[in-house]
């Protein structure tokens, strides 16, 4: 769970977009919703980009963005192969190739200290992380969390950190 920092959060570092390049600062003034994932994560496959992918049905006016960050099977998902999968499942938000620089942790995922995929990133419309979690977000929870950062004026958010981890608390 990542507090609302009021200033925007850093801009992801990506190798290639597939879609629309969607950097972080084209999306202000918007709610974005991003989707760590990997290809090959049984968790990602089964909840985490179908409830991205539902994100964008039902929120037309959220920016839906995935983001393919490779910790481990580097060698059989490349750039080609994920194009393959996001034809195969339906994907069509945009997705950004996470940087290797030579660690075995991709550079976004360790700017953001994601421990692992799936993981779920809000922003409110300032561009401030509001919230982050590795692993299932309750339908519920995260339509509320959106739901309330919509509403928002457009100031910073003020108590997003705050509404949003007591939904959490309640998942499950």
């Amino acid at each position: 769970m990542a507090p609302a920092h009021h200033v925007p959060a850093p801009e992801f570092d990506v190798e290639e977009w597939i879609g629309t390049p969607s950097p972080l600062a084209s999306l202000r003034g918007k709610v974005v919703l991003v989707e760590a994932f990997q290809m090959l994560c049984a968790g990602c496959v089964n909840y985490g980009i179908p409830q991205a992918q539902r994100v964008q049905r039902m929120f037309p006016n959220v920016a839906v963005v995935g983001l393919h960050t490779v910790f481990e099977h580097h060698e059989v998902t490349g750039p080609d192969a994920l194009r393959v999968f996001l034809r195969e499942f339906g994907v069509r938000f945009p997705v950004g190739i996470d940087r290797h620089d030579g660690g075995s942790i991709p550079v976004t995922m360790r700017t953001y200290g994601l421990e692992g995929t799936p993981s779920t990133l809000l922003f409110d419309r300032a561009g401030s992380l509001v919230f982050s979690h590795l692993g299932k977000v309750d339908d519920l929870a995260l339509g509320v969390m959106i739901g309330q950062l919509i509403a928002q004026p457009d100031e910073p958010a003020g108590n997003a950190s705050a509404t949003t981890d007591s939904l959490v608390d309640q998942r499950e």
